[in-house]
């Protein structure tokens, strides 16, 4: 978390005691709330990486917080642009017409989020963080800005983690879609000088809707033959 490693390790427990939980109630209820799932754990991971970045900004050990931030920005530039679309691609009803464009998104995600991180382990110049407001700040180069302007990576980010859930068939996953663009709002209007640290404090928060999502079984409102407690084997 933006705020310091205490922080940072108290919510990584939090959330990756809550996932893992989530997780076990995901596969007993139906497989294919597996990936959305797992983005809670995903995200107390993540919490987990940043608290050692603290640890080496507080420190002056290098090392630790180079670790510590390649490790949180794995999931920042990584995996949320393609896990996203690909959580929401399992989840759809395999007739589902949107099935291929979610596929599509999941391809677009992981080619961008491969441009995004990997080459960061190339040279650690490509990656600073400072503390400003008593906040982290990743002040990183990316690859793309030599042929984009930044705005333009960002937008396509955004759109990766949005548009997906927003084109769901399942109502409540587009209620969703809604939890993570007030995030991206909040963060870019009020939080921008350490905007990358906050948005990913509050996208772990925001997984909490996913958790309930799947704790009250909401897609057997609009998809019994899937999810609902009678549901056939060869459907689920």
């Amino acid at each position: 978390m933006c705020l310091s490693a205490t922080v940072s390790f108290t919510a990584s427990a939090l959330l990756t005691a809550g996932g893992a939980a989530i997780i076990v109630k995901a596969a007993r209820s139906n497989w294919r709330y597996l990936p959305i799932g797992l983005m809670p754990l995903f995200a107390g991971i993540q919490q987990f990486t940043e608290g050692f970045v603290w640890v080496g900004v507080n420190s002056g050990d290098h090392g630790t917080m180079v670790w510590g931030a390649m490790g949180f920005i794995f999931f920042t530039w990584f995996m949320w642009p393609f896990w996203i679309p690909f959580s929401v691609w399992v989840l759809e009803p395999s007739d589902s017409r949107r099935r291929p464009w979610f596929l599509a998104m999941t391809g677009v995600g992981l080619l961008l989020g491969l441009l995004l991180y990997i080459p960061h382990g190339f040279g650690t110049d490509w990656l600073v963080v400072t503390v400003n407001r008593d906040s982290l700040a990743y002040e990183n180069s990316m690859l793309l800005d030599q042929f984009l302007p930044r705005w333009v990576s960002y937008a396509l980010y955004v759109f990766l983690i949005i548009a997906p859930p927003a084109l769901s068939r399942y109502r409540h996953m587009r209620h969703f879609a809604l939890t993570v663009a007030v995030v991206v709002i909040v963060d870019v209007t009020l939080l921008r000088y350490a905007y990358i640290s906050f948005f990913c404090l509050l996208a772990g928060l925001a997984t909490i809707h996913l958790a309930w999502i799947i704790l009250t079984n909401k897609c057997a409102e609009e998809c019994p033959e899937l999810f609902g407690h009678q549901a056939a084997p060869g459907r689920v």
